[in-house]
């Protein structure tokens, strides 16, 4: 994120079962959790795992089919998952803290989620609602249900060999689903009742059920950044254990506050958090730059995040180089060492030049490396594409490589971005079509005094003009599967309200199938910029939202700002979400 600049200038679906368990008794990496019915094992495509701080036990789709016999319909179209068996029906959002059990609206510990492209659902909740008696034993690790009969199931038929006796209507395998499908605005629905009992004596004697399950808009994202100082902490650069502790402890602050995704930023600088073969290993984890740190952070943070049913976007600075105009203490096999004649500086920071076809190329090979390599749920670029001031010296550039023979320099730089985007995006999804690909833009398209149809708003820099950022055209081309704009200023602000452009890109993204996730800014909060003196203003947009329905979901910037609480800024979240 461009933060300082923009200050200074204005989840197949899976559905989640809940369990009671036993306090501290949450799984532990690689540890399996065996599911029996009437003394038979239940076969499962994906791993159950307990959520943490709620202790709820989520199983995949599968097991609620070809398990427990029940018919199981999922509507891509509509992002609704239909279990049904008899005379039970209940619905669920993806990230909702309810479901629908018969046209009633009952609480939940945890919601059902996507998780590595599959749908988890809370198996005591489904379990008990299709009449199943439900006990977990934590010393074993083992989750008995039991339909009272030995060897019955609940609801439809079984085969002894495991089959589905689901029907579906998009695929045979109901337990992986495409992440990339939403839900249609008119059928969303807002939830809100009694809690539902987790007591281990709790139980459901009724017998035959229907189960609908409908996939969430609720993203709730926190970015992460390793050049600002989110992770890892200065102490802990040289120290894996200090990285791992700190990342997971910060995991489990986010979820505590409502947090289900996070954006870590992977390649801040030309680097990688990970290990690849085509740039070095990022400064931030030794302290210098080319150095393995003697594991793999990125495979660690992803499946400490699965592990929690939280969602894992690699975030990329697409074409910073270097954060220094300088090369001093880049690795050798760093870009800007490599092909010096692909690097522009720009005032204090080094660029990759996006002009240069060779040049863009090699950043979308890094990115593929991660989509390739990782269990990772999204690929997040920001705003780095060319820089908000200063100037940026591709004169040369304009004139070699100018196939298109575009006469204005700033629609050439606007087809070098568009080419990139749309040719990552290519790449991304042929390689993994559930991975989800977004960008976050500067907050403000164009102002309406530039353009008649850009925003009611006065801001010095816009995304069109001064990054090149053609974000309608991503939108309108479905090059992207989110936009995500930084809108980092308050309700009623003068020169950039945060009413008029949440409007604005509502309006952007409407009859298309491109998400709308709003970008926010706790690190403002008790500055003297006009409307953050109170927690109360992120509050506000976030109620603000709930008259968009292309609105779904939000990220904040960033984990710091959030884990500091600024005047009680947890506890409202926590209530908000709640």
């Amino acid at each position: 994120m461009n933060w300082k600049k923009t200050w200074a200038l204005a989840a197949g679906l899976l559905l989640a079962v809940q369990t009671a368990v036993v306090p501290g008794a949450q799984a532990a990496p690689n540890e399996e959790i065996e599911i029996i019915l009437d003394g038979q094992p239940l076969q499962s495509d994906a791993s159950p795992y307990i959520v943490q701080g709620v202790n709820v036990t989520m199983v995949p789709l599968r097991v609620i089919s070809e398990g427990l016999g029940a018919q199981v319909n999922w509507s891509s179209s509509s992002g609704t998952v239909t279990i049904t068996a008899q005379d039970k029906n209940i619905s669920m959002e993806n990230g909702g803290q309810s479901a629908m059990v018969n046209g009633k609206s009952v609480r939940l510990d945890a919601s059902a989620r996507m998780t590595s492209g599959r749908v988890m659902v809370p198996l005591r909740f489904v379990g008990e609602e299709l009449g199943l008696k439900v006990d977990w034993q934590a010393s074993e690790r083992v989750i008995t249900l039991s339909s009272g009969k030995e060897g019955a199931s609940t609801g439809g038929t079984t085969s002894s060999g495991g089959g589905s006796s689901s029907n579906t209507t998009t695929s045979n395998n109901p337990g992986s689903v495409d992440t990339n499908q939403g839900i249609n605005d008119e059928e969303q629905t807002s939830v809100t009742s009694p809690s539902t009992s987790t007591n281990e004596s709790s139980s459901n004697s009724s017998q035959g059920n229907v189960v609908q399950v409908k996939a969430s808009t609720s993203m709730r994202g926190a970015w992460i950044s390793t050049i600002n100082g989110d992770w890892p902490s200065s102490a802990a650069r040289s120290s894996t254990e200090k990285q791992k502790q700190e990342f997971t402890k910060m995991l489990d602050d986010l979820q505590g506050m409502g947090i289900n995704a996070v954006f870590v930023q992977v390649r801040a600088s030309g680097d990688a958090l990970y290990p690849s073969n085509l740039v070095p290993w990022s400064k931030y984890l030794t302290n210098t730059q080319g150095k393995n740190p003697g594991y793999d952070p990125l495979k660690f943070m992803i499946s400490e995040s699965h592990k929690r049913g939280m969602e894992f976007h690699a975030w990329f600075n697409p074409f910073r180089a270097n954060s220094t105009g300088t090369t001093s203490g880049l690795a050798a096999n760093h870009v800007a060492n490599q092909h010096p004649d692909w690097i522009v500086k720009n005032g204090s920071q080094l660029y990759i030049n996006p002009g240069i076809p060779a040049a863009r190329q090699h950043v979308i090979a890094a990115i593929m490396e991660v989509v390739d390599e990782y269990d990772i749920d999204g690929v997040h670029l920001d705003d780095y594409f060319y820089p908000y001031s200063g100037t940026f010296d591709d004169d040369a550039t304009f004139k070699a490589y100018n196939a298109n023979k575009i006469s204005n320099k700033g629609d050439w730089r606007r087809d070098n971005v568009n080419s990139f985007v749309r040719d990552l995006g290519k790449s991304i999804h042929a390689s993994k079509s559930k991975v989800q690909f977004g960008i976050s833009p500067f907050g403000v398209w164009r102002n309406k005094s530039q353009d008649l149809t850009g925003s009611d708003t006065k801001a010095g820099v816009t995304a069109y003009d001064t990054t090149f950022a053609d974000v309608r055209t991503w939108i309108n081309k479905g090059w992207i599967d989110y936009v995500a704009p930084q809108i980092y200023w308050s309700i009623g602000f003068p020169a950039a309200g945060y009413d008029k452009l949440v409007a604005w890109w509502s309006n952007e993204v409407k009859n298309s199938d491109v998400k709308l996730y709003i970008g926010h800014s706790p690190y403002k909060i008790g500055t003297p910029e006009k409307g953050w003196q109170s927690a109360e203003e992120l509050i506000k947009q976030l109620k603000l939202n709930e008259n968009y329905n292309q609105i779904k979901g939000d990220i904040y910037f960033s984990a710091q700002h959030l884990r500091k609480n600024p005047y009680g800024l947890i506890q409202l979240l926590q209530n908000y979400y709640q």
